[in-house]
């Protein structure tokens, strides 16, 4: 192998710049045996690069030729098969797995060790050996590249070892001191040569003279040993000593561990005794105030308070293991339970007896509200009652079912004050909206209008809440002449028999004010009640009631507490928040009812009343879902917002309807429609109401409705009209939309004032060009006929050797209309046009002057025709621009 080696530095690595440092002969694992050889190598030059060779003998077999050469920086895993037993097996993971079969084991490992060698000193990245025996593996390689890395080859070692730094640095001192040192090497190989036997000498020399000392140093520690021993001896009778005092000091132990356990058995039973004594003894005071204590006084309900408190702390105690078990902890607990009870009903007693006499006083003042707009102020019988808020938390801890019992009675008792209250103040809110009082003896002497209105207030009272008035019919709309049209019930206001002149800004804003008042003293009182509550009955702590019987969920209206067991235990409610609720319903529970009887009067006194109701009610429901979306007040009022909204719609739906059913005079002209006229005063109306108002949407979307019927109403009623051209209905009721929307300024309906606009321009200049035909009637169809010809292909120069169109007709047609013909045709058409149109719009000057400017156009075009046709004729009409201007001037002046 060393002769092969050789070989292969000389041919294949010398060449190259690379030293061979370590060789294996091996062939790939299962396949012909086809031998080879891995060689590593290492370049001479810096920076060092290591590689795997493969070298293979050529085919003729006279000459090594390298085949394959891998980077040892990519050598991920070097695996050796087995750690223990001989295998000549290995594999090399470059970038796939290499597998060979070396031809003896002791080359495998010597390669191996050489890439461990290799790899230590060169690389960063270490190889994963694995199945490798510890022993080829060094755990160090000493610095300096003079190390031999080929391990078992020591001829390659020491032809090819370089001398590290300190080494070189040596022998060029030693040189330095020998000149002949290179010029003689042999000279200087014998001087060394005797200069290494002196020292050879010198260290035999320097060991015989240690012999002496070797010798004290064996004397001394023979005495050493002799001295260990004399202290042995001494260490055992000490033993022997201490073992008879251990046995006493064993006894004295025992007797301190049974004393330090009696002592401390006794300070367990003092504190155990403590413990009963501090919380389980209730003052004689605490005992007296819970049996005798006055629960009238503000200083008595205190010292009640203190005494409950106290004995919830005596009863709530946390009991060790084993103290119920003792008689006087029993005895003790019974005594509690006794107390409790008896002071638990006499509480519930007086507390009942505090609603029946806060309920009777607060009875006696009700006959002076009843001819105000106000509600009772219940502030002093909350402010009495809240003095026992903690005894309740009390009774609501201790004693459920009693505190669950006033819970009911006060429920039931106050829906009964409250609903009588609240009734009252809704028949006055009634009288006031009406202007009625309540004697019926005065209903004969009322108007017609007063009394109608008070017989729906009374039907508005009955139990179930709903209108049983009849209700008239809707009166359909009449075209009437301009001067009477305003005056008649025909109207969109027109609502259960009353007309809309009976209907002013007076009425609506005094409606407007009592609807307000009303919301406004509804919803301090819910809001004080609602508060109490939660204060008097600390239900922000505890989240659940329970009731007795499931009867009494069945006598509650819907929405109340629901109350039912199941094998004696309370259902809960879910939340705080929906027990409160459902109080307030219990309690309250005519406020839905009567809010939606004072809507539907005010809805029959004027549909109109429903648009200040929709922006109230939306403001108020807008201020309770600030304070509690989920609140009693919330809610009621987000229901009645939907009776109110719905009432906003039929208000609209109606008006529309009415457009529809519209009927038109045959015999008077048109005018401005009514529902034109109304749309208009709707709009004034709400935009005063809905100034920023929340609801702003739903009117922008009854506007659309409204507007688009409007439109539709009026094209219906120009297409039926017989008495006034259609152009005129259009021009006359547009043009009134169009300044309404322009005046209003209502940004939703900008689209729609610019059709308007457009509408009423079309419609002025095509009544203006219809009409205009008439007073130069032959004119026009002598004209028209020569334009025909034109279009035909003649020439306009050839036109007058056209036989119906020659210059004589052309002065026969001029000659029929000369100044005072034209003058008295302008006239006639004057007062057409003062006949088709209505004074209330005053367009009449507005249609005369389009008018003399379209025939001044004509003119023009005629005279510009004839120059163009006849030309050198010399033919011109009878009358000039200005004639044309001083007639209609002076028509319009004289009418």
């Amino acid at each position: 192998m060393t002769a092969i080696k050789h070989a292969l530095q000389r041919d294949i690595f010398t060449p190259n710049d690379e030293r061979l440092l370590s060789i294996v002969n091996v062939c790939k694992a299962g396949k012909k045996k086809r031998n080879c050889f891995l060689c590593a190598t290492v370049t001479t030059e810096r920076p060092v690069q290591v590689n795997v060779v493969k070298v293979k003998k050529s085919d003729k077999g006279d000459f090594y030729k390298r085949q394959t050469a891998w980077a040892l920086r990519d050598l991920a895993v070097v695996d050796a098969k087995d750690a223990v037993k001989e295998n000549p097996e290995f594999d090399l993971h470059f970038d796939k797995v290499y597998k060979w079969v070396a031809s003896s084991t002791a080359e495998k490992n010597t390669f191996i060790s050489c890439i461990w060698k290799l790899n230590q000193r060169y690389l960063r990245k270490k190889i994963d050996f694995i199945n490798v025996s510890s022993q080829l593996l060094e755990e160090s390689v000493p610095s300096g590249e003079n190390q031999s890395v080929a391990g078992g080859d020591e001829e390659a070692v020491d032809e090819y070892q370089e001398l590290n730094a300190r080494e070189e640095q040596d022998i060029e001192i030693m040189m330095e001191g020998c000149e002949y040192a290179i010029s003689n090497a042999e000279a200087f190989a014998e001087k060394l040569s005797r200069e290494l036997q002196v020292l050879d000498g010198a260290n035999i020399q320097s060991i015989m003279a240690s012999e002496k000392q070797v010798n004290i140093l064996m004397k001394l520690l023979d005495e050493a040993l002799k001295e260990v021993d004399q202290i042995e001896l001494k260490l055992s009778s000490y033993e022997e000593m201490l073992q008879s005092v251990k046995e006493q000091m064993d006894q004295i132990s025992e007797s301190n561990h049974l004393i330090h356990l009696s002592n401390t058995n006794n300070v367990k039973l003092l504190s155990e005794i403590e413990f009963l004594v501090n919380h389980m003894d209730l003052a004689k005071g605490h005992i007296k105030a819970l049996q005798e204590g006055d629960l009238t006084s503000s200083r008595g309900i205190e010292a009640c308070t203190n005494a409950a408190d106290a004995l919830l702390q005596c009863m709530n105690v946390a009991l060790r293991p084993g103290h119920d078990m003792l008689h006087a902890v029993k005895q003790q607990q019974q005594r509690f339970s006794d107390l409790r009870e008896q002071f638990a009903r006499r509480l519930a007693s007086h507390l009942n007896s505090v609603f029946v006499q806060q309920g009777h006083d607060q009875s006696s003042t009700l006959a002076q509200h009843s001819v105000e707009l106000t509600l009772p102020n219940h502030h002093p019988f909350h402010r009495d009652l809240l003095r026992y808020a903690k005894l309740m938390e009390w009774l609501k801890n201790t004693d459920y079912g009693k505190y669950e019992g006033l819970t009911k009675n006060y429920m039931d008792y106050l829906s009964r004050l409250y609903e009588r209250e609240i009734k009252d103040f809704f028949e006055v809110a009634k009288i006031k909206m009406t202007g009625t009082t309540r004697e019926g003896k005065k209903f004969a002497t009322l108007p017609r209008k007063e009394s109608a209105v008070k017989q729906e207030t009374e039907s508005l009272h009955g139990s179930s809440g709903k209108l049983t008035g009849s209700t008239s019919s809707l009166n359909k709309l009449s075209v009437q002449s301009s001067g009477n049209r305003r005056s008649q019930s025909s109207s969109l206001l027109d609502m259960g028999n009353m007309s809309a002149s009976d209907l002013d800004v007076a009425d609506r804003t005094k409606f407007d004010k009592i609807f307000e008042q009303v919301l406004s003293e509804l919803e301090p009182l819910c809001l004080a009640e609602q508060d109490f509550i939660s204060k008097f009955f600390k239900l922000q702590q505890h989240q659940s009631i329970s009731g007795t019987t499931t009867n009494e969920a069945e006598e509650m209206d819907g929405g109340t507490l629901s109350r039912s067991y199941t094998s004696g235990i309370p259902q809960t409610i879910s939340s705080e928040k929906d027990m409160i609720r459902q109080m307030m319903t219990k309690i309250f529970r005519c406020i839905e009812p009567e809010l939606n009887n004072l809507i539907a009067l005010g809805d029959k006194i004027d549909s109109f009343n429903s648009l200040y109701m929709l922006v109230k009610m939306s403001h108020h429901v807008w201020t309770a879902q600030n304070v509690d979306p989920a609140s009693f007040l919330s809610t009621t009022l987000g229901n009645v917002l939907v009776t109110v909204k719905r009432n906003f719609d039929k208000c609209i739906s109606n008006q529309m309807k009415q457009m529809d059913e519209v009927k038109i005079s045959k015999k008077s002209k048109v005018g401005i429609l009514p529902f034109v006229a109304e749309f208009e005063e709707f709009a004034a109306l709400a935009e005063s109401i809905f100034k920023n108002a929340e609801r702003r949407g739903d009117l922008d979307k009854a506007y659309i409705k409204l507007i688009r019927a409007v439109f539709v109403s009026v094209e219906k009623v120009a297409n039926e009209s017989q008495k006034t051209p259609r152009d005129v209905v259009m021009m006359e009721n547009f043009h009134h939309i169009f300044a309404t929307l322009s005046r209003l300024k209502i940004s939703c309906l900008e689209a729609e004032k610019k059709e308007a606009k457009q509408k009423y321009t079309d419609h002025l200049q095509s009544y203006v060009i219809y009409s205009l035909g008439q007073p130069l009637e032959k004119l026009n169809h002598f004209f028209e006929g020569v334009e025909a010809r034109v279009a035909q292909g003649i020439r306009e120069e050839e036109v007058s050797y056209q036989l119906a169109f020659n210059k004589q007709e052309l002065r026969k047609v001029i000659k029929e209309y000369p100044g005072k013909e034209v003058k008295k045709g302008l006239d006639n058409l004057y007062k057409k046009v003062d006949k088709h149109l209505c004074e209330e719009e005053n367009l009449l000057q507005v249609v005369w002057h389009s008018m003399q400017d379209e025939f001044i156009r004509q003119y023009k075009h005629f005279e510009g025709l004839i120059a163009r046709c006849y030309p050198g004729s010399g033919i011109t009409m009878e009358f000039t621009i200005q004639d044309i201007l001083d007639y209609c001037s002076s028509i319009a002046q004289s009418h």
